[in-house]
């Protein structure tokens, strides 16, 4: 099949003044990451960076305008790929390796990067079949507790390993926000990779469960609020009790 040529490919969506959220738009929205953009007094951050095969700064302005610290919730391709373009790069410790040296194995790449997971291609071209990830060693490893501080926004750090081993979210307790990464979405989990652990999964599923928590921003999918933060939780929990 010849796939149409893009002439953009990233969308910007404002969710409000401190928040937008980006997409690759010729990605299948079944499997393309969310890209979250947090405004600070200070400076921004990214959380997470999409595949990369297209360069984020090229085609957003607000990305060139200030500091920005890129954030990978956790190395898998579709959350990495633009992790390079930033001067500021922070992961955890777990896959720090993984994201200095990226193959296609060890970001999953290559269960998951075909030519159906595109409807167009970006105008310069992709070898679907070579795609991998460009090396992008963090400049600061984080762990559980540590804050990300943008000023007037500060983020707490909290290790959920499960999806993979070095899996992160950002909780801002002030008002509730949570990024989860790939530990939560409304959707599928995926718990079968080469490094996942279900043991690990239940216990940081069990952690979310007692954050007093106003609205989750999920690696994929939609937002959603605490009600639905449950009930995805007991979802996955008796799910993986069946087995």
């Amino acid at each position: 099949m010849q796939l149409p040529v893009a002439q953009s490919w990233y969308s910007v969506q404002r969710i409000d003044d401190g928040l937008r959220l980006i997409l690759e738009d010729h990605v299948d929205p079944a499997w393309r990451c969310n890209i979250w953009h947090v405004s600070g007094r200070d400076k921004d951050i990214l959380v997470d960076s999409g595949m990369g095969v297209v360069p984020l700064k090229s085609e957003i302005a607000l990305l060139r305008e200030r500091p920005v610290a890129c954030l990978a919730t956790h190395c898998h391709y579709d959350h990495v790929g633009g992790q390079h373009e930033f001067d500021e790069r922070l992961s955890h410790a777990a896959e720090a390796g993984i994201m200095a040296a990226p193959s296609r194995a060890n970001t999953v790449a290559d269960l998951f990067v075909t030519e159906e997971l595109f409807s167009a291609l970006p105008p310069q071209g992709l070898d679907i079949a070579g795609y991998n990830v460009s090396p992008a060693a963090p400049t600061r490893t984080v762990a559980e507790g540590d804050i990300v501080d943008l000023g007037d926004r500060a983020f707490e750090v909290l290790h959920l390993p499960g999806h993979s081993p070095g899996c992160i979210a950002l909780w801002e307790a002030a008002s509730g926000t949570l990024f989860s990464g790939d530990i939560v979405y409304d959707g599928e989990l995926f718990d079968t990779l080469y490094h996942s652990d279900i043991d690990s999964y239940i216990a940081s599923l069990e952690r979310l469960r007692a954050l007093p928590v106003t609205v989750v921003h999920g690696g994929h999918f939609t937002s959603f609020g605490s009600a639905r933060l449950l009930e995805l939780i007991d979802f996955n929990l008796q799910r993986w009790q069946r087995r």
